[in-house]
């Protein structure tokens, strides 16, 4: 609740189911940082609705393909069109992009708006920005050097990032630049199933031990980084989430399986 202002609720009518909370302090919930989390979704995908002002000053949403330099968005657009004529007379841009779904709802999967100011790159800021927009957009190969298309770079000045129900922060664009996308949960699928196909007890038995969740009957991996793990719990109180994290990141795919079996181990020491 902030001071003086009204209170920062949902102003639920009391039938929303209710997480309960943890029984014990987690061990350890280390995650990526909002400006990894962001840097990992826009290397997770190639589109997302870039945001344009008009030149009467509306705001403008079109569908948008680009590449990556550095972590800026690398936008490749016609003169022709709406947002292309928008970006030459007013640079200010964000663009939202979303994470490939992995739930159901859709407002459970991670997005990320990068807002800022667009650029033309220029001498050999151009090449590479042509080289990261064609690297991410092969058809961009068709039309990249048509006379009424322009490279563009977003500078990014601000971030908001969501993770889903609860999970949200804000960055600055200084530390988007500065973070790496994660090197693990992009290809953490297949070792998220093999935990819960063939280790869901390790799996609980981690929430109860390590995750704060004693009651814990059951436990499903919902995603895995470089710092750690995201459980969904079964509890005697009902739903619920933790955070299990691993002793020390992790940076390579192949190095989850060693972490994993670590946890294992410490949850069944408690």
């Amino acid at each position: 609740m902030t001071t003086g202002g009204p209170p920062r609720d949902h102003g639920d009518p009391g039938d929303a189911p209710t997480v309960p909370p943890p029984l014990t302090e987690p061990v350890n919930t280390a995650r990526p940082s909002a400006a990894e989390e962001a840097r990992t979704i826009a290397a997770s995908t190639n589109t997302g609705t870039l945001a344009s002002l008009t030149a009467d000053g509306d705001p403008w949403a079109s569908f948008v393909t680009y590449g990556l330099l550095d972590g800026a968005p690398v936008l490749c657009v016609s003169n022709l069109a709406e947002h292309g004529r928008n970006l030459a007379g007013d640079p200010r841009a964000s663009i939202a992009i979303v994470a490939p779904a992995t739930e159901s709802d859709p407002l459970a999967n991670a997005r990320v708006t990068l807002a800022g100011y667009v650029e033309r790159p220029e001498g050999d800021e151009h090449a590479a920005a042509r080289d990261a927009h064609l690297s991410a957009v092969a058809a961009a190969r068709y039309y990249i050097d048509y006379s009424d298309f322009s490279l563009w770079v977003l500078r990014v000045q601000r971030v908001r990032w969501v993770g889903g129900y609860g999970r949200m922060d804000s960055t600055s664009g200084a530390a988007y630049s500065d973070a790496e996308p994660d090197p693990v949960a992009p290809h953490a699928a297949r070792a998220v199933a093999h935990l819960n196909a063939d280790h869901a007890e390790s799996l609980a038995a981690m929430a109860r031990a390590l995750g704060g969740y004693p009651d814990t009957t059951a436990a499903t991996c919902t995603g895995a980084d470089r710092y750690g793990l995201d459980l969904r719990l079964t509890t005697e109180r009902g739903l619920a989430y933790t955070r299990i994290g691993y002793p020390t990141p992790i940076n390579v795919i192949d190095e989850l399986r060693s972490a994993a079996v670590e946890l294992t181990r410490r949850a069944r020491m408690r």
